[in-house]
């Protein structure tokens, strides 16, 4: 009986924590495919889980930085939900390409037309983004969710290195550092072609040694055999001439 209550008792802990926690670990989030490396260009999954039991999400708003505006914002078709972009002027324009980019996306807005984010369930969007700051270590991302009841949440505190997670976090992207795989590239081709001519013509001088060595072989097999010939002619006639010999 004891045991019994204790383990109840457990349970109900258990099951507190889990609530708690749960409703704290689902926020907004942004997460790069593959990496957000700085300079370059990523593709961005903007993933929003639904916290309520009784609504549905219809509407998410994603702000874009400012302070590290991007030149190129292209989201992805998602299937039942419409795409709003909205821009806005640069105080410093951006040079990209040798050309100057006066205005960028501030803001993505996706609404559900024939769809929704029903209870238990999690939307991913997509998002091309570039180039990303080379100067900096992050970018924060702030977003609103709207629900079918008129309810909206603000996921706009930014997080602080070494403090406690907000109670709504805006999504933050890490960045990664410069990749330098595309400017080794023309290098580790040359190298990789230099390699290849190696082992073509170290192939071919082995198939050259090969038929030296097998065209030697052949001459010498002739040589033998032609030895061989004359040595067993000689020995008939030796033959021959000593049989005369003892008949005379």
């Amino acid at each position: 009986m004891k045991l019994s209550r204790i383990a109840l008792a457990g349970g109900v802990a258990a099951s507190t924590v889990l609530l708690i926690a749960g409703p704290a670990a689902a926020h907004v989030s942004v997460q790069p495919v593959g990496e957000a490396a700085k300079g370059g260009y990523a593709t961005l999954n903007f993933k929003v889980p639904n916290e309520r039991d009784q609504a549905s999400t219809v509407k998410l708003e994603v702000n874009f930085p400012a302070d590290h505006p991007l030149s190129s914002v292209t989201p992805q078709a998602v299937p039942g939900w419409d795409i709003k972009i909205d821009k806005s002027k640069l105080d410093k324009p951006l040079e990209v390409h040798g050309k100057k980019i006066t205005e960028a996306v501030s803001k993505v807005t996706w609404t559900a037309d024939d769809s929704e984010i029903a209870p238990g369930y999690f939307q991913q969007f997509p998002v091309s983004v570039g180039a990303l700051p080379e100067d900096a270590d992050q970018l924060v991302f702030k977003a609103i969710q709207t629900y079918d009841n008129k309810e909206v949440v603000r996921w706009i505190e930014e997080p602080t290195e070494g403090g406690e997670e907000p109670d709504s976090p805006a999504p933050v992207l890490k960045l990664s550092a410069a990749d330098d795989h595309h400017g080794g590239g023309a290098a580790d081709d040359a190298k990789e072609g230099d390699d290849h001519k190696a082992a073509d013509t170290a192939a071919s001088t082995k198939e050259n040694h090969a038929a030296a060595s097998s065209s030697s072989s052949d001459t010498t097999a002739r040589t033998l055999g032609i030895i061989g010939i004359v040595i067993g002619v000689v020995g008939v006639a030796f033959g021959v001439l000593a049989g005369r010999r003892r008949s005379a």
